[in-house]
């Protein structure tokens, strides 16, 4: 009974310190207002190098583009999936950098509104009073900004494990959406596009829970459960995509010559537009989920060489492992698919009375699952000729056997032109005689371990990782 109820106070212990961070985070009381929360771009964007003298910039409207709702597991939803501020958080964004003066346009009316009720009271002053100062006239734009938010796509990554036994369990799961904005600036003197930027940020929600639930003793069922989930902000997800589009834009502009830096921030220009090139290329290597591609161009051709080792599992008991060579090519129809014809050496025995050497012939279709990155799982799976070795006699010549073959394994790039891998297949031959012994109603079959080293022909990798 004490044990049983120390294995479970420490399951227990486990999921609570599984879920500390919440624990120890509780909302248990009111909280006061504070100032809005900084994003990791907001000090990027102020860290910029500053201008001579600020762009009068303006913005009449950055709209939600997306035309989406939240979704919803029962009935319908009318409030959109992202913000409907995006303006001002891009006049923020603007005010912030140092490099523009917003003036105000989204509600232009408002202000040309006002400005009549005081030109109207001032006219009336000035019959009574005396003559009135005139209102100074509105600054125009030398440049605007528009643009929007034009995608929010939900569940680009699933995902979630769980594990449950005897009544006491956890589980998790996540989900990954994204956000993109694009931001492009336009003169107002003739109405060229200067410059168009995008940028993107994914969202993450994630959930964990734990519990038991079980009976301890006679009439004594113990049930316990705790679990939190963790949503990241749709709204702040929003901002720091916009003040990298924003980021973005100034220093792509420094870069083309629309605008400069004061001179007293000429080394910072050339450290900044310097870790933006960086940037860009790293950006130019990875995948819309943001993981590094290693391999730039994978429809390659490539040679290989490897060890095996075979274990027979024939119609002849207690089956051993020995070993063999094997040299392969790979031609490739796709960046996943290619055609991987081999010849292989080998010896099929048992551990007492059988022993042949026999000579593979194989033909497969073979699958990267991703072809870009530097590790990625392969799938592959053919047909193939097999050869024994010569008989003894007349009576014995040598014999050949069509077998198919499937199996699966993993490769790693040492190199950008040089990968190891390790697999392992199922070899079905196609009749039950190469062990001379007819039994039981499956043919012979044997297993094939392998090791090898592979080398590719004009390829061209990114060499990061």
């Amino acid at each position: 009974m004490n044990i049983r109820l120390s294995t479970f106070a420490l399951i227990g212990g486990m999921l609570l310190l599984q879920n500390c961070n919440a624990y120890l985070h509780q909302p248990m009381q009111t909280q006061d207002a504070r100032l809005g929360e900084p994003t990791a771009m907001s000090l990027a964007l102020r860290d910029l190098p500053k201008p001579p003298e600020p762009i009068v910039a303006a913005v009449y409207k950055f709209r939600d583009q997306t035309g989406q709702y939240k979704l919803q597991e029962v009935g319908s939803s009318f409030s959109t999936v992202v913000t409907q501020g995006a303006t001002n958080i891009l006049v923020k964004a603007m005010e912030d950098s140092g490099w523009f003066t917003p003036i105000e346009r989204e509600n232009v009316n408002n202000l040309l509104n006002e400005r009549k009720i005081i030109r109207s009271t001032r006219a009336q002053y000035s019959q009574e009073g005396g003559p009135q100062p005139q209102l100074p006239p509105l600054l125009f734009a030398g440049i605007l900004l528009e643009g929007g938010i034009i995608s929010y796509d939900s569940n680009i990554l699933t995902g979630g494990a769980g594990l449950r036994y005897f009544g006491a369990g956890a589980s998790g799961q996540y989900r990954q959406d994204r956000v993109t904005v694009y931001l492009r600036a336009i003169s107002t003197s003739n109405g060229k596009i200067l410059k168009t930027v995008y940028t993107s940020k994914t969202i993450l929600s994630q959930a964990l829970d734990g519990g038991i639930f079980r009976f301890v003793s006679f009439q004594r069922l113990l049930e316990a459960e705790t679990g939190f989930t963790y949503n990241e902000p749709s709204e702040m997800a929003v901002m720091e995509a916009i003040e990298k589009a924003v980021y973005s834009l100034i220093v792509e502009g420094i870069n083309d010559g629309l605008w400069d830096v004061a001179e007293s921030d000429q080394n910072a220009k050339a450290e900044t537009l310097q870790e933006y090139r960086d940037e860009k290329e790293a950006s130019a290597k990875m995948d819309v989920f943001g993981r590094v591609l290693y391999r730039e161009n994978p429809r390659q051709p490539s040679v290989r060489l490897g060890g095996n080792g075979y274990v027979y599992a024939g119609d002849l008991e207690n089956g051993a492992i020995r070993g063999g060579l094997e040299i392969g090519a790979e031609l490739p129809l796709t960046s996943a698919l290619s055609v991987a014809p081999g010849l292989s050496w080998g010896t099929l025995a048992t551990s007492d009375s059988y022993s042949e050497r026999i000579l593979g012939v194989d033909l497969n279709l073979q699958w990267r699952l991703l072809p870009y990155n530097r590790f990625t799982p392969y799938l592959y799976g053919g047909g193939g000729l097999l050869l024994d070795e010569d008989g003894q006699s007349a009576a014995d010549p040598q014999r050949s056997y069509f077998k198919g073959q499937f199996g699966g394994g993993l490769e790693y790039f040492v190199t950008p032109t040089l990968s190891l891998d390790l697999g392992l297949d199922y070899n079905y031959l196609l009749n039950d005689e190469i062990d001379r012994l007819e039994r039981g109603s499956y043919n012979d079959i044997y297993y094939r371990g392998r090791i090898g080293v592979r080398y590719f022909f004009n390829t061209s990798l990114t060499g990061k990782n």
